[in-house]
């Protein structure tokens, strides 16, 4: 759940931190005092769209953190250790918005994109706002509420991808189809150029090996010539190196006092006169086991003469071969690479529909069983909230022709306000004052359902007063007692149920504005209900009814 809210430079607030406990918290204030700012901040740690207008006038950028208690949620500790995000129980999301409109996101402490923020976020609260009667007007908003009512999600998920499997292999049967004469064609020759890079069978490395192994056979004869004449030069002959090193050190030998100088210059002849003699050997041994190949030679640039052809053909360099080879092969692969794809394709594209379809049906039947359990649940919640002849019906219409990545069923709320009255759709039938209701009504039931610790609600009550109200309060307050609920309120008999109560307050100057939270205790809270109820001019028997309805709240 949450546990606490810090906001700096944001709209109207230069610094809020904010304690939130378990239970039912209620924010109330007089209008246009800042009363969503809050939500509206905590939206932005969830991923919500930045602006830079948000930033506060004068400041460099906006700073919000929200902190949340994950023990209890282990989706969320599960993504987070999938993620290398995981600190211990508590997860801290952080957004920075520039007041040139960038923003930067964080999980504990490490950069996030803004997916990240969201689909952690899901797991962790869940917003209702005061607009979510107009989204309850469209068809995707009850097939979603239908399917998070009853768990649906991973059947749902499952019916997705077989559903764009079965998309995925038809485009590419109908392109075949229509295209069957050029496809065939390139078929044709992808096979053609795979069978002669087959054939060439060029390895890796093999091309730099057989161009040295050119240079090498083809200056064979020079090589040799050059051997055999280095031999003759040390040779011991008159004109040999070891003859005239003989000479020299016989000279040496025969002096009787030899200054130092002399005496090294023996030991370094005698020293050549060695090497000499090994590089002798070496070169007899090398001339002796000389082969020239003019075969092999002839094979290697012959070799080499076809992969320069092929590449050039090609517009590629020779070193670029290996990798066409596979672009080629995969290419042809994807084609199918045999006459009987449309066939092969055609079949494949059936069984993946018939795949699609069984899921489809399965996930139909399961949506029509919790349908009735939903509609009944939301008429006890109308009855509840003074709309005792209203029926709600959810309608689901399930032919194969509807087929879409949500399955074969159309799913639509329908209402009935009056007795004997036809149920139609919502938008045709409900006034907004209804709508207002039915949306509440709803909200309430598949917040019961939700695995989402935290439920936010900004002016949900809007349009609703007196006895229906109080149940209202009644409502969020049992919520709140199973998990977590923050509620942004107008109405007195709501903010009276709340475990925790914070006043929004706006000061204005004549250069600025600044909103302030304060939690309200006691005797404040008494005044503020009573405000609530009667505006600025509050009497003893309103404060009397504040204090009346707050201690029938408890």
């Amino acid at each position: 759940m949450l546990t606490h809210l810090s906001v700096q430079n944001f709209t109207l607030v230069d610094l809020l931190e904010l304690e939130v406990h378990h239970g039912m918290t209620t924010i109330t204030g007089e209008t246009g005092a800042g009363k969503s700012i809050l939500l509206d901040a905590l939206g932005l740690t969830l991923g919500d769209r930045a602006e830079a207008d948000r930033v506060r006038q004068g400041r460099e950028r906006a700073d919000i953190c929200a902190t949340f208690d994950v023990s209890k949620i282990p989706a969320a500790r599960e993504w987070l250790d999938r993620h290398d995000l995981d600190s211990d129980c508590e997860c801290l999301l952080r957004r920075v918005v520039t007041r040139e409109g960038r923003s930067r996101g964080y999980i504990n402490g490490q950069p996030a994109p803004l997916g990240q923020l969201r689909e952690l976020g899901e797991m962790l609260i869940d917003i209702h706002s005061q607009h979510a009667h107009q989204s309850l007007l469209k068809k995707d908003t009850h097939r979603r509420l239908l399917d998070d009512f009853n768990g649906h999600q991973s059947l749902a998920t499952e019916v997705r991808q077989h559903y764009s499997d079965w998309q995925k292999c038809q485009q590419k049967y109908l392109s075949w189809r229509d295209n069957a004469e050029e496809i065939t064609a390139r078929a044709q020759l992808l096979r053609y150029q795979v069978q002669e890079l087959d054939a060439l069978a060029l390895e890796e490395g093999e091309l730099a090996e057989l161009e040295r192994e050119q240079r090498q056979l083809a200056s064979a004869e020079s090589v040799l010539q050059s051997s055999q004449a280095i031999a003759q030069i040390c040779e011991d002959d008159e004109a040999g190196l070891l003859s005239s090193l003989h000479k020299a050190l016989h000279l040496l030998h025969g002096l009787q006092e030899k200054p130092e100088a002399l005496a090294v210059t023996e030991e370094l002849l005698q020293s050549a006169q060695i090497q000499i003699q090994e590089a002798q050997h070496e070169l007899n041994h090398h001339i002796d086991g000389f082969e020239m190949d003019p075969q092999r030679l002839i094979h290697i640039e012959e070799r080499l003469s076809s992969c320069y052809d092929i590449a050039r053909k090609h517009r590629i360099t020779p070193e670029e071969l290996s990798a066409l080879h596979t672009n080629l092969a995969q290419e042809l692969e994807q084609l199918g690479g045999d006459e009987d794809q449309l066939d092969i394709l055609e079949a494949q594209t059936q069984q993946l529909k018939q795949q699609f379809m069984e899921c489809a049906k399965r996930l139909s039947r399961q949506r029509q069983k919790a349908a009735k359990q939903l509609q009944a649940a939301i008429n006890k919640q109308l009855e509840a909230l003074a709309m005792p002849n209203a029926k709600l019906l959810l309608s689901i219409q399930s032919e194969e022709s509807l087929a879409n990545t949500h399955g074969i069923d159309d799913i639509e709320f329908l209402i009935s306000t009056n007795p004997g009255q036809k149920p139609k759709a919502l938008a045709k039938v409900a006034s907004g004052g209804e709508l207002s209701r039915v949306s509440l009504a709803i909200q309430v039931v598949t917040a019961q359902s939700t695995a989402t610790p935290t439920l936010v609600f900004d002016e949900v009550d809007v349009g609703i007063g007196g006895a229906t109200a109080d149940v209202v309060g009644d409502l969020l307050r049992e919520l709140g007692q199973r998990g977590q609920v923050l509620c942004v309120t107008h109405l007195p008999q709501v903010a009276s149920k709340g475990h925790q109560h914070l006043l929004v307050h706006k000061e204005s100057s004549k250069n600025s504005a600044q909103s302030t939270l304060t939690e309200l205790n006691g005797d404040d809270k008494i005044m503020e209900i009573a405000r609530m109820m009667g505006g600025t001019q509050m009497t003893k028997q309103t404060i009397a009814h504040a204090r009346e309805m707050l201690e029938l709240a408890l």
